[in-house]
């Protein structure tokens, strides 16, 4: 916007997402803006959609012969202008959007995008969102993030909606399964993200690997550029990332997608650039996710991923009981997430006599590693102490180094395959004086013999071991969210830090 040129507002998108809300008094006949080229005459006389307005009064088309109001919104989260408009436009990178007098249009400079593969796209499409204002407000609670956390047993729930049949244990996929067949011949999977996302594939790779017989690779986006890693054709790449706009795997899409590999988006916002960019994917279905760090969209990503595999191995018998185990899991999660809410309290107080700390490790393995390295996560982006998520058969490979009576450890021992080794690991911070915190299995007797009565123990409810790091990292999230609050600190926006990274 320029005083030199009133009445006239310009923006373009170049990298950061941008749309436009379009709010109108009636009915809008199209739906579709056409994209005017550097070479195209520029009035737009040629074009039915050119959308014009004369005395504070709009014609979308030259078929429409009424007069309405028109209003028009940028920003760059749906979230933004919701409370005006459901309506919106989602721009591309170097699309340039033009008001002039009341008269919208895009324009493009050159018809051709830096992606040589792209097929040329002429218009853009107003979408309608399904976003309701109620998502994107507190309610009864302080703050976002603690009311996105407690929203956990319902996005789950919504994550799965109509995708789990319990009664036939048919899991479907709807923007899947036309590739499946190309996803079940690839030669490898990988998984590209960042941060959380990042954990979220570290959670699933190895029902990922279980479920497939393939070799499953997760790769953290930014150092994937860096080491130009070799892609071939038919490889399948999944890019994992709650806003579907982060830099570094965007950049990464657009790398392995000139490579001719299969693009796989699963993401949380519906008309981001990358559920544009890619072949096809999921979308997890989490709700608005306002606070900077992220809780709901996390668990859920990891069901996405857990229902991808289930899907690969239907028609698999050695793998029917699993798939059974794992769906009955599925049914029962919400519930026991709820029940696991139930500890805010416990955990509170533990928090009371952690929040003066400044350092705290946490650790665990097979699983639990994921959880271990996103709860670590969640303390650094919250409380601004520092925190490590530690592989615990590495333990004696340094990390033991750092175990003493006054570094407060928290330690993940669940009922699964790796309990004895955890528990070995359990005995070397005991033999080092250290006094952790334990989260377990509800009913764990064993646990006593190795625990002195010293240990503050949380007691999480058992399910199958692929969903457990669903339940095993909400105390941590709690944790995280009631220590920033005990040192003063703002939890929905953390400092130095943005809710969805557009730049690298």
């Amino acid at each position: 916007m320029s005083t030199h040129y009133p009445g006239e507002a310009v923006a373009t998108r170049r990298g950061s997402p941008l749309l436009v809300g379009v709010k109108s008094s009636k009915h809008v006949v199209t739906d579709h803006i056409p994209i005017l080229y550097g070479d195209d005459s520029g009035d737009g006389s040629h074009s039915p959609f050119r959308v014009k307005r004369m005395n504070s009064v709009i014609n979308v088309s030259v078929e429409d012969a009424g007069q309405m109001e028109m209003e028009y919104y940028f920003a760059s989260d749906a979230s933004a202008v919701i409370e005006h408009t459901n309506r919106v436009l989602y721009l591309e990178d170097d699309d340039v959007a033009a008001v002039h007098e009341g008269n919208l249009s895009l324009h493009r400079v050159n018809r051709v995008s830096d992606d040589k593969n792209a097929p040329e796209n002429t218009r853009r499409s107003i979408e309608t969102l399904k976003l309701e204002l109620q998502q994107i407000m507190k309610g009864s609670y302080e703050t976002f993030m603690q009311k996105e956390i407690f929203e956990q047993p319902d996005s789950i729930f919504n994550t799965m909606r109509g995708r789990v049949d319990f009664e036939t244990n048919e899991v479907r996929l709807g923007g899947l399964k036309d590739h499946l067949p190309m996803i079940r011949r690839s030669r490898r999977l990988l998984f590209i993200a960042c941060g959380t996302s990042y954990h979220s594939a570290v959670a699933t790779r190895q029902i990922l690997e279980e479920t497939t017989e393939m070799p499953v690779m997760v790769e953290l986006a930014s150092d994937f550029l860096d080491r130009r890693t070799p892609i071939f054709r038919d490889d399948v790449c999944f890019f994992i990332s709650q806003s579907g706009e982060t830099a570094d795997t965007l950049n990464a899409l657009r790398y392995c997608n000139k490579r001719g590999a299969l693009l796989v988006g699963i993401t949380n916002t519906v008309g981001s650039t990358i559920s544009r960019e890619t072949a096809c994917g999921v979308h997890i279905n989490a709700g608005p996710e306002i606070g900077v760090a992220s809780t709901k969209a996390y668990t859920s990503q990891i069901l996405s991923l857990v229902m991808v595999g289930l899907m690969m191995c239907a028609d698999r018998i050695s793998m029917q009981e699993r798939r059974r185990e794992i769906i009955e899991g599925l049914k029962q999660l919400p519930d026991l997430v709820r029940r696991v809410l139930k500890l805010d309290d416990e955990i509170k107080h533990m928090a009371k006599e952690l929040h003066k700390q400044k350092s705290l490790l946490v650790m665990g393995r097979g699983y639990q590693y994921a959880t271990c390295l996103e709860g670590a996560l969640k303390i650094k982006e919250l409380t601004y102490m520092h925190s490590e998520g530690i592989l615990s058969g590495e333990l004696k490979h340094g990390p033991l180094a750092l175990v003493d009576e006054d570094m407060p450890v928290i330690m993940i021992i669940m009922k699964d395959r790796v309990y004895d080794k955890c528990i070995n690991a359990l005995q070397q911070v005991s033999a080092r004086r250290g006094s952790p915190i334990i989260i377990c299995s509800e009913g764990d007797d064993s646990l006593e013999k190795h625990a002195s009565k010293k240990y503050k123990i949380l007691e999480i409810p058992h399910i199958v071991d692929c969903l457990q790091n669903v339940l095993t990292v909400i105390p941590l999230q709690l944790l995280s969210f009631h220590v920033a609050r005990l040192r003063g600190f703002d939890v929905d926006c953390p400092r130095n830090l943005a809710k969805s990274v557009t730049v690298e």
